[in-house]
């Protein structure tokens, strides 16, 4: 059985898309209309009983809002946001971000990441991901709808865990977008792949904790308005090894606390927002900073990871999207050996496969995101696991593709394809290396065959 599901206002010409029951109406649109419009109401199969989802009236409004919004405000910005870094002291807010985002607000585009209805918008995973997708395609625009990490995952972490003292205090500033924030987890001293490796430490003292630890990679520190850290460490290393772990809350002005470098990815210093080094010597903050309680740092983590990377992943699809657009353009335009490139068949070739793997991304992020709204985070590990490897590589190679197509002016800054594979290519490190989510995808599939399973 095969269903049809007309998407939006799909202008003519339309495309007809047929995947094992199911059949997508496609239509051409606007930038990046053109590419989210087609799922703007689609289904995946997980078995034989079917699996079926569909966008609602709500989501497909936001989506033609966030559009136009990109259209008028982010897109002809973009030179004069990287112009206002790139004068004067380049770890200051950004004028033309704090601009836009008063009109974001009142756009009705703000905080939609949050699926908490007292907090946030109240979309599920899967009617956000369309909307993240757009926000992807352009490296400001999260900061716009205050929909950027590590702000989200923070964020979510405390209208998840946090206590309404916590809440008051860190998470409605965060969500007026008046303070950001950072995560302190990874340690340069460890393989911090294998979190239970983190050896920084929380210790009680009467009403207090005490932290110490070396912390990189702590994105979002160099921004001065980055007011809080979410600080992960050891508070009983005798513990079982999952239960070892806690989360605390430490205000960056807390004395003890030194950001002793920012980290540059592949020579870009992403300032202001930027990646620090920071240093926890000997820093005493409240007992009623502890987040959940003592040993329940992984279970906070897992909870805090899991639509973190699928938010990366949906971003990644917007900008492997923006990075074909390029590419064709550029194939239109340019001549060689008197044809233009979009004639020879090695680009025509590397165009077609793009297009595939975007699809192919796109189908299993919408999957994951869709098991996550039914079934939670845990029964969608698998899908998670697959998804973080999946779209990062599939951005590089359309990203690189792009870049070559280029030829000189892709590695430099005339284009945003540089930056943009920079980025992307951190993304299979951050949130668990490719290596990590592998190895749990094999240990679900041989699971399986286990003995009396099979």
């Amino acid at each position: 059985m095969q269903s049809r599901v007309k998407i939006g206002n799909a202008p003519a010409p339309l495309l007809l898309v047929t995947i094992p029951r199911l059949k997508i109406i496609r239509g051409e649109g606007r930038k990046a209309a053109a590419a989210v419009e087609r799922f703007a109401s689609t289904g995946a199969l997980r078995d034989n009983s079917g699996m079926h989802f569909a966008y609602s009236p709500r989501v497909q409004e936001l989506q033609k809002k966030l559009t136009a919004f990109m259209d008028e405000h982010i897109y002809p910005n973009e030179p004069l946001y990287y112009g206002q870094i790139a004068e004067g002291d380049r770890w200051q807010p950004v004028p033309v971000i704090e601009e836009l985002k008063p009109k974001a607000r009142a756009a009705g585009l703000w905080n939609l990441f949050l699926p908490d209805h007292e907090w946030g918008a109240g979309l599920t995973n899967l009617e956000y991901a369309p909307l993240c997708e757009i926000m992807g395609r352009v490296a400001m625009a999260g900061e716009v709808f205050n929909c950027s990490a590590p702000d989200t995952g923070n964020m979510e972490v405390l209208a998840r865990y946090g206590t309404p003292e916590q809440k008051q205090q860190w998470l409605v500033p965060l969500l007026e977008g008046r303070i950001r924030s950072c995560y302190c987890m990874t340690e340069p001293a460890v393989a911090s792949s294998d979190a239970t490796n983190i050896c920084a430490s929380i210790v009680r003292d009467g009403g207090e904790y005490v932290l110490n630890g070396r912390k990189w990679w702590s994105s979002g520190a160099g921004d001065p308005r980055c007011k809080i850290a979410i600080f992960m460490g050891k508070t009983d290393p005798q513990a079982p090894r999952h239960k070892q772990q806690a989360m605390i809350l430490a205000p960056l002005d807390t004395p003890g606390i030194a950001i002793k470098r920012m980290l540059p990815v592949f020579g870009y210093d992403d300032a202001p927002h930027g990646h620090g080094e920071v240093v926890f010597d000997n820093v005493r903050v409240p007992a009623s900073n502890m987040l959940l309680g003592e040993g329940r740092g992984f279970e906070i983590a897992q909870g805090r990871l899991g639509p973190g990377r699928i938010h990366h992943c949906m971003r990644l699809i917007g900008l492997a999207e923006r990075a074909l657009e390029a590419m064709c353009r550029r194939a239109q335009s340019r001549v060689a050996f008197g044809r233009k490139l979009a004639e020879f068949g090695t680009l025509r070739a590397e165009i077609a496969d793009s297009r595939m793997e975007i699809e192919q991304a796109r189908l299993l992020t919408l999957k994951a995101a869709y098991m996550m709204d039914v079934a939670g985070n845990k029964a969608a590990k698998a899908e998670i696991a697959m998804i973080k490897v999946v779209a990062p590589n599939m951005a590089l190679r359309v990203i690189d593709r792009a870049i070559q197509a280029h030829g000189g002016a892709g590695v430099c800054d005339d284009f945003f394809l540089a930056h943009a594979w920079a980025g992307a290519r951190t993304l299979r490190l951050a949130d668990g290396p490719d290596e990590v989510h592998r190895e749990a995808v094999a240990k679900f599939e041989l699971q399986k065959y286990d003995a009396g399973k099979a």
